[in-house]
């Protein structure tokens, strides 16, 4: 792995007003954690936390990626939206992210301060294939993607369909 002086985009959520951004500060982990924080931009509120971020999170965000898609492509016209959480809340600060008309992604400093914060973002339509190409770019940074079982390959399609299913995902109603 080679170590960036750069930090390493992971996630970009940004309509052009305001942003939530998670970014790799380090590139190699420490105690099997990569340094990271979530970065807020809006007229209102500027803010970063800083987190950790595991192997199994990096996958949980493209498993929630593909979970995203799903629901969007199976939105209906009930009152019903996903919402998920990412990585699973407790251990660190994280997202929850709610795919509403406009999307709206909470940052949760669940641990800490216990302080959170409400983005509603106008995402575009080609959001989701910019978030994927941000998560191929922070996993070749990574180098050899690491994997909790030990499998160095990059995850497929597949893989990450079961991924989702553990991940803390439940419906909202209006």
């Amino acid at each position: 792995m080679i170590e960036s002086a750069e930090p390493v985009e992971l996630s970009r959520l940004d309509d052009g007003l305001q942003s939530v951004t998670v970014r790799l500060l380090s590139t190699t982990p420490q105690q099997g954690y990569y340094d990271a924080e979530i970065v807020i931009r809006s007229d209102f509120v500027n803010a970063a936390v800083r987190t950790g971020l595991d192997a199994d999170d990096i996958e949980e965000w493209g498993a929630l990626l593909d979970a995203i898609e799903g629901a969007d492509a199976e939105a209906g016209d009930d009152d019903s939206e996903f919402a998920a959480d990412w990585p699973k809340g407790g251990r660190t600060a994280y997202l929850t992210f709610v795919a509403q008309d406009p999307y709206m992604v909470e940052v949760h400093d669940a641990p800490s301060t216990q302080v959170t914060v409400r983005v509603p973002l106008d995402l575009k339509s080609d959001w989701l294939g910019k978030a994927r190409e941000r998560l191929s770019t922070a996993r070749r940074a990574l180098g050899a993607w690491p994997r909790p079982s030990g499998d160095h390959r990059t995850p497929s399609r597949t893989d990450l369909l079961h991924a989702s299913e553990d991940l803390p995902v439940r419906p909202v109603t209006r």
